[in-house]
């Protein structure tokens, strides 16, 4: 599944990026180490080390098919320097390079008061994502600067293991003995959009939040799509095994639960005091290149063509709110839940235009979202009990792409969520056997150019990529 998506990873760079850099990392035995300390308190982070053993997760090769329960290479993987894979190991380090450091002299000479701090290696709100993360309250077991040059390690995901790590280990240990102790399901789909979502687009609870500052401050962009950022981060087989001791879900349900579970942390921080840090709501939530356009005196300027969004029932000039997730779940419940399809997309529009009102009526944007967020939250649900066929995924794919979506395609995140929902459930059809990876190659060519048509924001032109992505859903359409 992943090697025919391998161009998407430079799509889902734009989040990925902010884990650039290389964090070096030398495994040793220590689960046996940790058995024989004194227990430790719930909430405590035990360090990446204690999962490197080398009859744990710290081989050099992987298990062969039925050899073991697991890889047994996931550190590796984790550790990987060169691939998005290893992503989550080079979090800490990027944060002592340059453009790190040159983020934080801007926002230092812009409110030196609130960023005192000397490095973004020493800044909690770098470190809430770049490290390790923990309790809220800074207790001792707070992002334990010993665990910092691990970068995001084991437990940033799978829930700190100072409860749960023997029972992990044990023989005759099971997976819902760990769960009891305070592992995270990762295997249900909505539970994993909610850790990868702290980071990847914020929590309101911890440091985890990339403010519109740090984003003026030159912040990448932040992105998430669930399904394409799992086969990126990759570590484990769905094997028989896999499916008698947890439950396989499909990639185009992972894809559909993931964007309504986006859409629904949006919507949660947009309520929440986040989203009153400045003016309301604070910039982050609004889309970025409605308003940053190329401004020039040039009678005969070179910019991207500017396509109005009627279905967003606002005027022009007022700044939208970022609908990308809006857009996907619009066409996956059109196919989906038909029966809620309609309500939602009232909600959405709704919504939008409670955005563009005269004098920011505050009341009747919390109201409208509050709606919109119930009907998400709904379709999530539609989604988590509604397994995804063959017909449904080229449906949904028709949908995706379709004239009555296609027109909210005028603004760079739509159109990016598109092509990469596109390429996921392309990909998901080959990972259920459905269709043969030689097929898709033969119509990869029409697939990257959707991929090309969004490869930067300052050239994205809405005419070129609805253009492109018609013509990478007519090579689909034929594999029918």
């Amino acid at each position: 599944m992943g090697g025919s998506r391998n161009i998407a990873v430079g799509l889902a760079g734009t989040a990925l990026s902010l884990l650039a850099g290389f964090a070096l990392f030398i495994a040793a035995d220590g689960a046996g180490a940790v058995a024989q300390q004194q227990p430790l308190a719930e909430g405590t982070f035990v360090g990446v080390a204690t999962c490197g053993g080398t009859t744990c997760h710290g081989r050099s090769v992987p298990n062969s098919e039925g050899e073991g329960v697991v890889r047994q290479d996931e550190l590796m993987i984790w550790q990987d320097p060169a691939s998005a894979a290893g992503a989550h190991s080079r979090a800490y380090a990027v944060l002592e390079d340059d453009r790190s450091e040159q983020i934080m002299q801007r926002l230092r000479s812009s409110n030196g008061a609130d960023w005192r701090n000397a490095a973004a290696s020493n800044e909690p709100r770098c470190l809430g994502c770049h490290s390790t993360a923990g309790d809220p309250d800074g207790g001792a077991a707070y992002r334990p600067a010993t665990f910092r040059a691990e970068g995001v390690g084991c437990e940033s995901c799978h829930g700190p293991a100072a409860r749960w790590l023997t029972s992990h280990y044990t023989v005759r240990g099971d997976h819902q003995a760990n769960l009891d102790r305070g592992l995270r399901r990762l295997e249900d789909p909505a539970v994993r959009a909610s850790v990868c979502l702290d980071c990847h687009f914020g929590n309101e609870a911890r440091e985890q939040f990339v403010t519109h500052e740090m984003m003026a401050a030159g912040h990448p962009r932040i992105s998430f799509e669930l399904d394409l950022f799992t086969t990126l981060q990759a570590h484990h087989n769905e094997d028989r095994d896999y499916d008698q001791r947890k439950r396989r879900v499909g990639n185009a349900q992972v894809w559909a639960i993931g964007q309504a579970e986006a859409l629904k942390r949006s919507l949660d921080l947009y309520l929440s005091d986040r989203g009153r840090q400045g003016i309301f709501p604070e910039f982050y939530f609004l889309d970025c290149h409605s308003c940053h356009r190329p401004i020039s005196d040039d009678p005969n300027p070179n910019v991207r063509r500017d396509l109005f969004n009627l279905t967003r029932r606002i005027p022009r000039g007022v700044p939208p709110y970022n609908d990308e997730n809006m857009i996907m779940l619009a066409a996956a419940a059109r196919v989906v839940a038909p029966q809620r399809a309609a309500r939602f997309e009232a909600a959405s529009s709704d919504f939008h235009a409670a955005m563009g009102s005269s004098a920011g009526n505050a009341q009747r944007m919390v109201a409208a979202a509050r709606r919109l967020r119930g009907e998400a939250d709904a379709l999530g649900a539609a989604f988590a009990g509604t397994p995804i066929g063959r017909a449904q995924v080229f449906a949904m794919i028709d949908a995706i792409t379709s004239r009555a979506i296609t027109e909210r395609y005028t603004d760079y995140a739509g159109s990016v969520q598109a092509v990469m929902a596109t390429d996921t459930l392309l990909s998901s059809l080959v990972a259920s056997g459905e269709i043969s990876q030689q097929a898709v190659m033969g119509i990869r060519g029409d697939i990257n150019s959707a991929y090309q048509a969004v490869r930067e924001p300052n050239v994205y032109d809405p005419g070129n990529f609805r253009a492109s992505l018609g013509r990478a859903a007519a090579a689909i359409r034929r594999l029918r």
